[in-house]
């Protein structure tokens, strides 16, 4: 590392020690280097400009996150509620599966894990204390374990960023994360039926068979948005980025047209804040582009594939020690600056090593989910004491037989390529 290099990331990790937002801590870092090493500081901001106008691809996460905020308001979450009730509530720890398969549904429609814990999340974890057969601690573990899958179901934002760094393609990620996701879904809701037997949690009143269809057409519009997306991609009729604004268009169609649960000055909000959200997320991306620009000049990602290479690595070796190092890393970063400035670092050795893109993409972000409810930094078990109140010692009490599993799960993908890339190959994937 050359001493400019070195002085930049003193900077960047110092204003990060002291509380400064990473996207601006990663400015500073990027202009103590510039001025170091005797470049013109109106780099930082031609670099920034250009790239994010330069990224088409880019457009799809403000039009994700406002489709997300559109769909989250009003009675739509009443209605998928309803239905994930007289799906799984009558089976013993019945809440607690309704909270696994609302997070699979909301998946489709937020693509944030952070919107899911401290939105339908917040719901769920209400409804599981009140109905008196479970703790405060287990309502909001479930709830932050469960919240992980939003980022794996498309729409995800994380995989764009990630297509956005590899080159890979958005489709086949979005494909790739439906089984995963679903595989996720699944040993969540073993683990709640193991400690449900074992703590004698009960079932929820089942719902009448004859009042499921009902409830099912009540809840169809809201369940067509990751089909509809899908279908728009690999149909070949839009882009990613077109694609998400049909997304926008068809969430707003159905929440303030269909269901009526959205007024004008409730729709102003819902912009305000998609703005407020996407304005975070692009500051952080435009300054990780900086970063970027740097770290090639300096010549890093060639540095650490050569360093891969002269150890004579696995490929199979080379991914556990990766995601290793992304699940610490989730525990204290955000993954959007996990994707967007480390794993760039290690794209070059991917491809050094044959290692599929779209495979390896979707464990990241798999890891980064896992990272936010790993103790004791987990950002997910912050925002859940955040928004309900219930102490952080009891959330992770309860918390390690769920990380546990998806620990297990996310070493089952590394292990089985074929979990992630199954279903983008049915669809003519080459990977």
């Amino acid at each position: 590392m050359s001493l400019e290099l070195i002085m930049g990331m003193i900077a960047l990790f110092g204003m990060a020690a002291i509380g400064t937002p990473v996207a601006y801590a990663i400015i500073v870092g990027v202009l103590v280097y510039l001025g170091v090493s005797g470049q013109d500081l109106a780099i930082a901001g031609t670099t920034m400009v250009q790239r994010l106008f330069d990224g088409f691809l880019l457009l799809a996460v403000p039009l994700f996150i406002a489709s997300a905020n559109i769909m989250n308001a009003g009675s739509i979450s009443d209605r998928l509620l309803q239905f994930c009730i007289a799906l799984v509530g009558r089976f013993r720890g019945g809440m607690g599966h309704v909270n696994v398969v609302a997070s699979l549904i909301f998946s489709g429609m937020s693509g944030s894990a952070v919107a899911d814990a401290a939105g339908i999340g917040k719901i769920i974890i209400d409804m599981m204390v009140k109905s008196g057969r479970y703790t405060r601690g287990y309502a909001a573990a479930i709830t932050a374990a469960t919240a992980t899958i939003g980022p794996i179901i498309p729409p995800s934002i994380p995989m764009v960023l990630y297509a956005l760094v590899s080159n890979a393609s958005v489709g086949d990620l979005f494909l790739a994360g439906i089984v995963p996701g679903l595989v996720m879904g699944v040993v969540l809701m073993g683990m709640n039926s193991v400690i449900s037997h074992r703590r004698g949690f009960g079932q929820e009143e089942p719902v009448p068979l004859r009042e499921i269809p009902g409830l099912t057409v009540r809840a169809t519009p809201a369940l067509l948005m990751p089909v509809i997306l899908l279908g728009c991609i690999y149909s070949g009729v839009t882009t990613p980025t077109e694609a998400a604004a049909i997304a926008a268009l068809y969430a707003l169609m159905v929440a303030a047209g269909l269901y009526r649960a959205i007024k004008l000055k409730t729709l102003y909000e819902i912009f305000v804040e998609s703005a407020r959200s996407a304005a975070s997320v692009g500051l952080v991306i435009g300054a990780s582009m900086i970063l970027t620009y740097i770290v090639i000049q300096e010549n890093v990602p060639q540095a650490i594939s050569d360093m891969f290479a002269g150890a004579d690595i696995s490929p199979l070796m080379f991914m556990l020690l990766v995601n290793i190092l992304v699940l610490l890393l989730g525990c204290i970063l955000d993954a959007t600056v996990i994707i967007l400035v480390i794993i760039p670092l290690f794209i070059p050795t991917c491809r050094e090593l044959g290692i599929d893109l779209v495979h390896f993409g979707v464990l990241i972000v798999v890891n980064s989910m896992i990272g936010l409810i790993t103790p004791p930094y987990g950002i997910l078990l912050f925002v859940i004491n955040a928004v309900t109140g219930i102490p952080l010692k009891e959330i992770i009490s309860e918390i390690w037989a769920f990380l546990a599993i998806l620990l297990a799960a996310l070493l089952a993908m590394i292990l089985i390529p074929d979990i992630v890339l199954w279903l983008p190959r049915m669809f003519g994937y080459q990977g």
